[in-house]
C-alpha cells in the first residue's frame, strides 16, 4: 500500500510539475516572460524537479514489477531460501530447547526417510512431526 502512494503522489506531482514546465517554457519561447537570471534558475529548477521524479517514479515502478513475477512464478532467490532455511532450522532448535545436535539427527533422519527432498522441506516436515507428536 505504501509503495501505491508513493507511485500516486510521485505521478501528480510530476504531472503538476510537467505543466508548470510547458507553461514557462511556452511564455519564454512566446515572449511574454522575460528571459533574465530568475526566469533562468526557475527554468532549470522545474527540469530538475521533473527529471528526478521521472527518475524516482520510474525506478520505482520497475521494482514493483520485478518483485511480484519472482514471487508469482515460484523461482526464489538465493538469499530468500537461505533466510527460510535458517529460520526453519531456529525454529526446530527452539522447539528443541537449544539442542542443535538433536535437531541435526532429526533432519539427517527425515533425510533418510525421503531422499531428494529441499532443505526447507525436511525442516518443515521434522516441525511437523514435532508437533504432532507433543498433542
Amino acid at each position: 500500500m505504501g509503495n501505491q502512494v508513493v507511485i500516486a503522489v510521485g505521478t501528480f506531482i510530476l504531472l503538476l510539475t510537467g505543466l508548470l514546465l510547458g507553461y514557462v517554457l511556452s511564455q519564454l519561447v512566446l515572449g511574454f516572460l522575460a528571459f533574465n537570471l530568475l526566469t533562468f534558475f526557475g527554468t532549470l529548477s522545474l527540469i530538475l524537479i521533473f527529471g528526478t521524479l521521472y527518475y524516482v517514479l520510474f525506478w520505482q515502478l520497475r521494482r514493483e514489477q520485478s518483485r511480484p513475477s519472482t514471487i508469482n512464478e515460484g523461482i526464489p532467490n538465493q538469499v530468500e531460501e537461505g533466510s527460510s532455511d535458517s529460520y526453519l532450522k531456529n525454529r526446530l532448535i527452539a522447539k528443541l530447547s537449544g539442542d542443535t545436535a538433536a535437531a541435526e539427527r532429526l533432519i539427517e533422519q527425515a533425510k533418510e526417510t525421503y531422499p531428494g527432498m529441499p532443505e526447507n522441506w525436511y525442516c518443515e516436515r521434522v516441525l511437523d512431526d514435532l508437533e504432532r507428536d507433543r498433542q
